[in-house]
């Protein structure tokens, strides 16, 4: 019996417990760290307390639809799993105990850059179950590129590329435990497969560990990574294109001039810029600029149902689930995994109808006060 049955783990809070007793202090701590005091990781979940579910009774709800489209794809519902690295300090099977749970319930799985194994790794247990690639851009556009390509020949479907990044965040948790999971080759999985990034080492990894880690490092981050850089993306693939890190209605608005094809709203979970704006607080504006000419998915402080349903009724046209996920992964592996999107999805079923919803299509902003 897995443990998140006989835990009945359906509160986020209790589901975090369990999983800092399943992992090591210092991996645990990564996870659920922020950026410096944590006040940005803090008002992504408490904003949503200021806005309110107002019922509208007496509809037809005897059957919901949970489905959404993007990029004329259909999805059984609004849920992604958000691009999450270095799994394998959470559990051996890492991506692929994942994958597999996303195949389950056929959900699109957004695979990092920086992930403990290979996106054909991921790709080949994920069967044909939705994939989208999310994409640092390197230094050595070299292998930005060789990344891309990979992606599409594994049949991921988008490219998602995180733009909040320029360097890491200021995160004192794992500053004071001195934790840095890239030197431990767990984010390692893409670039140890990579042929360009092969070719720039000497020796491989498999004989020379520390120098390819380091190789990896000063290739990793690119802080002089501009809207130039988007286009050159573009140029190099086919798929479409997507930036994760919007919270600027400016930034949304520059997004679309430069042709973009969606963007993420995100504030990397509270990881990056401590101080920052809630991503919930920023939605309403970014919105309100993109006037549904491109999808809009919702990234960092989704803990139940009701914050998805909130989301997607302020126009977001999808959610992405990332630490709860991770959490049922160290409690429990695939298992795990499952039991948090099954939940998840159960509660945003319920939710629809107790707000007397038939359809996550029918959500709108008249369903919502703010308080």
């Amino acid at each position: 019996m897995s443990v998140l049955r006989r835990k009945h783990l359906y509160h986020f809070e209790d589901l975090e417990s369990e999983a800092a007793k399943a992992m090591d202090p210092h991996p645990f701590s990564y996870v659920q760290s922020g950026a410096g005091h944590e006040e940005t990781l803090q008002d992504n979940t408490r904003d949503f307390r200021k806005w309110k579910i107002r019922p509208k009774f007496l509809n037809d709800v005897s059957k919901r639809d949970l489905s959404i489209s993007i990029f004329g794809e259909t999805f059984d519902t609004p849920y992604f799993l958000a691009p999450i690295g270095n799994l394998g300090i959470v559990h051996p099977e890492a991506e692929l105990a994942v994958a597999r749970a996303a195949k389950r319930f056929n959900l699109p799985y957004i695979a990092s850059t920086v992930t403990t194994f290979s996106l054909e790794e991921i790709a080949k247990e994920l069967g044909t179950n939705p994939r989208w690639f999310q994409l640092y851009c390197s230094q050595d556009r070299n292998i930005t590129q060789s990344f891309i390509q990979r992606a599409e020949l594994a049949g991921y479907t988008a490219i998602v590329v995180t733009i909040d990044t320029p360097t890491a965040g200021w995160r004192t948790a794992d500053l004071s435990n001195q934790y840095f999971p890239l030197k431990l080759g767990t984010a390692s999985g893409n670039y140890f497969a990579d042929p360009v990034f092969r070719s720039s080492l000497i020796q491989p990894p498999e004989k020379d560990f520390d120098t390819a880690i380091e190789k990896q490092m000063d290739v990793f981050f690119s802080p002089s990574f501009t809207w130039e850089d988007i286009q050159f993306i573009q140029n190099v693939t086919k798929l479409p294109v997507l930036l994760k890190g919007i919270l600027h209605p400016i930034d949304a608005q520059k997004a679309m001039e430069y042709g973009v094809d969606g963007i993420v709203v995100s504030n990397h979970g509270g990881r990056q810029l401590d101080g920052c704006i809630s991503t919930i607080a920023a939605l309403p504006e970014i919105i309100e600029v993109i006037q549904g000419k491109i999808p809009v998915l919702f990234d960092s402080g989704i803990r139940k149902g009701a914050d998805a349903f909130k989301a997607l009724a302020l126009g977001a046209d999808a959610v992405l689930l990332g630490r709860p996920y991770v959490y049922g992964l160290a409690v429990n592996g695939e298992e795990g995994v499952s039991e948090v999107l099954g939940h998840f999805i159960q509660d945003l079923d319920v939710s629809l109808a107790t707000a007397g919803v038939a359809s996550v299509n029918s959500l709108n902003r008249s369903l919502l006060v703010k308080v």
